[in-house]
């Protein structure tokens, strides 16, 4: 185990044609032991981050260090470092065994009752050791995974590196693989590096999650802070499903020490409370934003809370309905309990509670104030 950090790491690709900039000053510390899950839209640099700390992309500018130690011209083999791949990479003529030992047998000088011992305990770990004899060609998908993280485990390196390792699996044996990946990192604790462009798998698998936008970080912090105080717009807009729905407003403070949001087919009151918050000099230009889920539909609240708007759609999703609103001609999520299923057409009331309220510069997309959290949210997920 050992701690990673990366100080001010940038890349830079030249071409004839253009300079594009993949990852821009990238500072990150990563604690030892710790699971950080990397997400972004495609081409926001996440995997050319994970190849920059495994050697197989070089640094344009910066330093990566490992343990304290810089590893910025170490070859890939020297880095002490595990990596599974999304596609599995597995010698199709060799067997299980066989490919798990492999990594052993070119980078180690243990002996061959050493290696053995590390596989069969890794594929005991992994729940594979009646195929420790087959060959890749007969396992399932999700079985050759095992064996990739299998063979990553055996090397017991300072660190692993997981590129989109469960994209290629359906959807439920991705939740179980998750399950497995979170409970192994658990019992091994060797700092983790996890690149997804699955949210809920860095939701529900983070320590802490880390944000990237068009090679620039947005945000770091546990799934619970990047979801309840998302540092700018983009951020509340790519976590979470539905995405957050936002609004321009504007703020009208009143001499008692309360204020309205006006907006585009509506008015929301907010109280002093909220307003201490803001600070003075924020800016009366706004975007409103709130979470689907913390909208509902005919709820019984005063009338100055509610917020009429006519169904447009309705999605029924097993436990939850996504109702799509048309509030002054623009789209209004709202993620219900199953049992709220309102008529196409129909008009509803919708309202929420100002402590899920959020509100962001209008010009700049920086949070200015979010709604109030009961609870740490420092705290990352249990494992």
């Amino acid at each position: 185990m050992a701690r990673l950090e990366l100080d001010n790491v940038t890349k830079v690709y030249d071409t004839q044609a253009e300079t594009i900039v993949a990852v821009e000053e990238l500072d990150l510390d990563i604690k030892d032991g710790e699971f950080i899950v990397v997400v972004g839209p495609s081409g926001c640099g996440k995997s050319t981050t994970l190849r920059m700390i495994s050697g197989l992309e070089t640094i344009t500018d910066g330093e990566i260090r490992i343990a304290g130690e810089r590893i910025n011209e170490k070859a890939p083999k020297d880095r002490d470092i595990a990596m599974v791949f999304q596609s599995y990479a597995l010698y199709p003529h060799k067997t299980v065994r066989g490919n798990m030992a492999y990594g052993l047998q070119l980078s180690t000088d243990l002996d061959d009752e050493e290696i053995d011992r590390r596989v069969e305990n890794a594929a005991e770990m992994m729940g594979i050791e009646d195929l420790l004899e087959k060959k890749p060609g007969s396992l399932s998908g999700g079985q050759q995974q095992r064996v990739a993280t299998g063979r990553a485990i055996v090397r017991e390196p300072s660190v692993f590196l997981f590129d989109e390792p469960l994209s290629n699996l359906d959807a439920k044996l991705r939740k179980h693989m998750r399950t497995e990946l979170a409970r192994i990192h658990s019992e091994v604790g060797i700092t983790t590096v996890y690149v997804t462009h699955d949210q809920e798998e860095a939701m529900t698998m983070a320590d802490r999650i880390v944000i990237l936008e068009s090679g620039t970080l947005q945000q770091i912090g546990t799934p619970k802070e990047v979801y309840h105080e998302p540092t700018n717009q983009f951020v509340a807009d790519f976590i979470g499903s539905p995405s957050m729905n936002f609004r321009d407003v504007t703020l009208e403070r009143n001499d008692d020490g309360t204020g309205t949001l006006v907006g585009d087919g509506f008015e929301y009151e907010l109280t002093e409370r909220f307003l201490e918050g803001v600070s003075e000099d924020a800016p009366s230009d706004l975007v409103f934003g709130v979470r689907p889920e913390s909208v509902a539909i005919n709820a019984d609240v005063p009338e100055e809370k509610q917020i009429k708007a006519e169904v447009d759609v309705v999605e029924v999703v097993g436990s939850d309905n996504f109702i799509y609103l048309d509030l002054a001609d623009q789209e209004f999520r709202a993620r219900t309990p199953t049992e709220i299923e309102p008529e196409e057409g129909e008009i509803v009331t919708m309202s929420f509670d100002e402590d899920d309220v959020h509100l962001f510069d209008a010009r700049s997309g920086d949070a200015v104030v979010h709604g109030y959290a009961d609870e740490d949210l420092t705290t990352a997920p249990s494992q």
